[in-house]
């Protein structure tokens, strides 16, 4: 993440000049205001694209980086929240035993092990983070929802909220509507903000359309496409058109399929109106390519007729038994609306979504048009203030 394709996975001794920059490096050298907000851990993959540069995704600390990497001098993800970006605004997420040393006991769950921090380098990356603030800067760090909703977020620059869990439901990251509307550390409206929500992926990999069945928690896949929803209208209610541009993509789809001509108004967690005209059976309208749903009763498919398909542990029925369903292939859509909205449209590259982004918003290299509005008889392009990406992910 954060390098080019010269990168061989894994391999640290690639990584070196390999380097690429991210919309949030752009926008924090053009002085604005930025922020990472996420449903997952702040170390996963898609919101650390945003600082971050390693050859494997899933060094998230030292601890689960291979001897050969630290000797190599290569960073751990959470090392590199703290130190390559050190002045943005707002980070909050999940995953923050990735930023104690080894064997500390979490201040929520204190007495489980698997719980305990990661890190072997002895580090308390969130003493360092506070510590990495300009003096006479207010720093907070909060890791539950209480401790963010007593904030007086108009004397807060700086804030850092992590959850101890990877996945964090939307509804549990404290009210987005009070940060967000902030006057003071988050009402600036002159920051991309990355809110990601992990949407389909959690549930989708667990194979379950209601739940994400992992020992973390319970989250609700179709309830947290609702909670994004809220989340882009309340940006919506709290920007300008004038002034914003707004976008809300994803990295990748899942193999998560509505299916069997299902008439308006029936139960989305119930069944198609037709059975297969092949084992004469029902099936339900969410089904799966493949992931733990599989199952084969006396040498045939399950008759979901005979099980709770509604109960909120059901797993979704599955063509390829795995343990973990995967990613889809097909494209994904791209959704703007503000300023220089008409950029992002149809098909397009991932990587073009950002450069489309910092255009509009005349940050990064590509700014010749910006000087054009200067210019007397040229019509004007506003550059606007503010960047919003709301990315569905995993």
């Amino acid at each position: 993440l954060g390098v080019s394709a010269g990168v061989t996975r894994d391999r640290c001794n690639t990584t070196k000049g390999q380097e690429v920059t991210s919309i949030l490096r752009w926008a924090k050298e053009a002085g604005k205001a930025v922020g990472i907000v996420t449903t997952t851990r702040v170390t996963h993959a898609t919101p650390s694209a945003a600082y971050a540069h390693s050859a494997n995704r899933d060094w998230y600390s030292d601890g689960e980086m291979p001897p050969d990497a630290l000797e190599g001098g290569c960073k751990d993800i959470a090392r590199q929240l703290v130190e390559n970006i050190p002045d943005i605004e707002v980070i909050l997420g999940g995953g923050r035993k990735y930023m104690y040393p080894r064997n500390v006991s979490d201040v929520e769950y204190p007495h489980e092990e698997k719980q305990r921090g990661t890190r072997l380098d002895g580090r308390n990356l969130v003493q360092a983070w506070r510590e990495a603030k300009p003096r006479g800067k207010v720093a907070e760090y909060v890791w539950h929802r209480r401790g963010l909703l007593a904030l007086n977020l108009t004397r807060v620059d700086f804030l850092l909220g992590e959850s101890l869990h990877p996945w964090v439901p939307w509804h549990q990251l404290g009210a987005l509507g009070v940060p967000l509307s902030c006057p003071g550390l988050l009402g600036q409206l002159q920051w991309p903000v990355i809110l990601q929500g992990m949407v389909v992926p959690c549930p989708g990999h667990a194979g379950s359309p209601q739940i994400c069945s992992i020992p973390l928690g319970m989250l609700q896949a179709l309830h947290e496409a609702v909670e994004l929803d809220r989340a882009i209208g309340l940006a919506t209610r709290l920007t300008s058109t004038q002034d914003t541009l707004s976008v809300v993509t994803a990295d990748h789809s899942h193999v998560f399929t509505f299916g069997g001509y299902t008439p308006r108004g029936n139960p989305i967690f119930g069944l198609a109106p037709m059975q297969s005209d092949v084992d004469r059976k029902p099936f339900t309208s969410i089904l799966y390519g493949n992931g733990p749903g599989y199952k084969i009763v006396a040498g045939e498919r399950e008759n979901v007729s005979a099980v709770d398909f509604a109960h909120a542990d059901y797993q979704a029925q599955s063509a390829v038994p795995l343990r973990q369903e995967t990613h889809g292939g097909e494209d994904v859509a791209v959704f703007a609306r503000g300023p220089m909205a008409h950029l992002l449209h149809g098909v397009h590259e991932q990587n073009y979504i950002p450069h489309a982004m910092a255009y509009a918003a005349c940050i990064g290299s590509n700014r010749g048009h910006c000087n054009a509005a200067a210019r007397p008889g040229t019509p004007l392009l506003l550059p606007f203030l503010g960047l919003l990406l709301l990315l569905l992910l995993c």
